[in-house]
């Protein structure tokens, strides 16, 4: 298969031999030879052997003897198998153009090593008296350039080929409008460039790049493959057709290997930014997973031990022989709290994977006093006033839940601010009140060092923490909670810590009751 595709690709683009020599202004086929020697190793030698013997004999009749055919053939082989060497020791077994350093590094050792291979080949024909003396520099001009950019043009595209996932890349490609359109583009961009262009011109060869970039934008490396591809093809094609003889077939071969390279670039750089886009989301997913985790383990610690406390109990009971209404009204708050863990893992994961909230009619104050009963026994322990101020009657319509995790993460926050003040000046004042636009306003404020300008900038950005052991994701995950809700998490520079969570109010004061 691969003999008949490298012969079938070789008299599709063999033309203008020098001398009726293996000396072309275009030469792709070693693209193909280089990628079946990266995925498959030296095994592949031998059929890229067969391959290039095979086309010397039926497509270029290279007029040698047939030994000296099989020795430049062999020749062939070894060279360009180097090169194949090359690039498997410098870019390992990762994507040919992964990124922009493999890019660079793999056109660099393209460069080089087409150069080195073409001045021995040419040097070879030479001493067999193929080619006139005065021409040699000629000769190996032309060949070195057709090698070249030969394989610059295609051998991102036969690598994605080569590929499972590369192929279905470019099928996808392939199968867009996108595709279509910049197809179309690339036909009108070389009708301007050539169409218009007379004898002694060539003025609008600029255009051609647009379809170019165009792929390379919106599909990457796939996008630009394929425009890489098509388009040197469609410029000397364009050139011969309309028999410019003012332009050099130099001109078109560098024409050709700057948009492939250009269009290259472009989507190797759209790759990337895809990826890394791809890692922070996996990044943010996995942080947020673990914050899920935090949540989890703080929300479950009630009803897991009041589970214990109960089951403990109906041992108790059991053992004294009570099987009336107190051990079934035991077993009744057991359920009931299995019921409330296994609510509270829901509706956090819900959260955490799709947003959801579920919303609910609660009191400030209840929504308050759930918040901050787990703080009392450590403010005690850590010699911090927890004060608490008269809440106003409000009802909120809220997930009950995940504002009394966005108002835990606050207190908790406070807590480690005030750590570090002196004993003596250890304090946290939660109150809360109505502001002119009928909006609730939640403040938690401290007396520990607060934010400065540079700090309250950056504060809600995720991965930003300003704590050792931090992970950045406890202020931004609040802040989406509280914005989901259709409200805002604020941060003041006023010299101490304040915190403001701002939400719409739900009823009539009365309501509250």
């Amino acid at each position: 298969m691969f003999v008949a595709i490298y012969v079938a690709i070789d008299g599709l683009t063999y033309m203008h031999p020098m001398h009726g020599l293996n000396i072309t202004p275009w030469n792709p086929p070693p693209a193909l030879g280089l990628v079946l020697w990266l995925r498959y190793g030296r095994i592949a030698a031998l059929p890229w052997f067969g391959a290039i013997l095979v086309s010397e004999l039926l497509i270029r009749h290279m007029p040698v003897p047939l030994l000296f055919n099989v020795a430049l053939s062999a020749f062939m082989v070894i060279g360009y198998g180097s090169i194949a060497e090359l690039l498997r020791i410098r870019l390992g077994r990762s994507e040919v153009l992964h990124d922009q350093r493999n890019l660079l590094s793999w056109l660099f050792i393209i460069v080089t090593a087409t150069l080195v291979t073409s001045c021995l080949y040419i040097a070879m024909v030479s001493l067999a008296g193929l080619i006139p003396a005065q021409e040699w520099a000629i000769a190996f001009a032309r060949f070195w350039v057709g090698d070249c950019v030969g394989i610059i043009v295609t051998m991102p595209f036969f690598w994605m080929f080569s590929e499972r996932l590369g192929r279905e890349r470019l099928k996808k490609a392939l199968s867009s409008w996108g595709t279509l359109g910049y197809g179309l583009l690339g036909i009108a961009m070389l009708w301007l460039a050539f169409g218009f262009s007379d004898s002694g011109n060539f003025k609008y060869f600029y255009l051609l790049f647009l379809p170019v970039v165009w792929a390379a934008a919106r599909q990457g490396l796939a996008g630009a493959a394929i425009a890489a591809f098509v388009l040197p093809t469609g410029v000397i094609v364009a050139a011969q057709w309309v028999n410019l003889v003012s332009i050099t077939m130099f001109e078109l071969q560098m024409l050709g290997a700057v948009l492939a390279f250009v269009g290259f670039f472009i989507g190797v750089v759209v790759d990337e930014k895809q990826r890394v886009s791809m890692e922070l989301q996996q990044t943010l997913r996995l942080a947020a997973a673990g914050e899920m985790a935090a949540a989890l383990a703080h929300e479950l610690n009630q009803p897991l031990s009041a589970l214990s406390a109960y089951g403990s109990a109906s041992e108790e009971l059991l053992a004294k022989g009570e099987t009336g209404a107190l051990l079934h009204d035991t077993i009744r708050r057991m359920v009931v709290e299995s019921h409330r863990a296994a609510d509270v893992v829901r509706r956090l994961r819900d959260f955490f994977r799709t947003g959801a909230t579920r919303l609910e009619r609660i009191s400030l104050v209840e929504l308050i006093d759930g918040a901050t009963a787990s703080f009392s026994v450590k403010a005690a322990q850590r010699s911090i006033d927890l004060m608490i101020d008269q809440l106003p009657d409000r009802t909120l319509l809220v997930d009950r839940l995940q504002i009394e995790v966005v108002l835990r993460n606050l207190l908790s926050n406070a807590f480690d601010a005030v750590c570090e003040c002196p004993v003596n000046n250890r304090q946290i004042h939660i109150s809360a009140y109505i502001d002119d636009a009928n909006w609730l306003r939640i403040r938690i404020e401290d007396s520990g060092p607060g934010l400065t300008a540079a700090m309250a900038e950056r504060l809600f950005e995720a991965f930003h923490s300003s704590k050792t052991s931090g992970l950045g994701l406890g202020l931004p995950i609040s802040r989406a909670i509280v914005e989901a809700h259709g409200g805002n998490l604020l941060a003041k520079v006023i010299g101490h810590g304040l915190f403001e969570v701002v939400l719409p109010v739900e009823g009539k004061p009365e309501d509250a009751s």
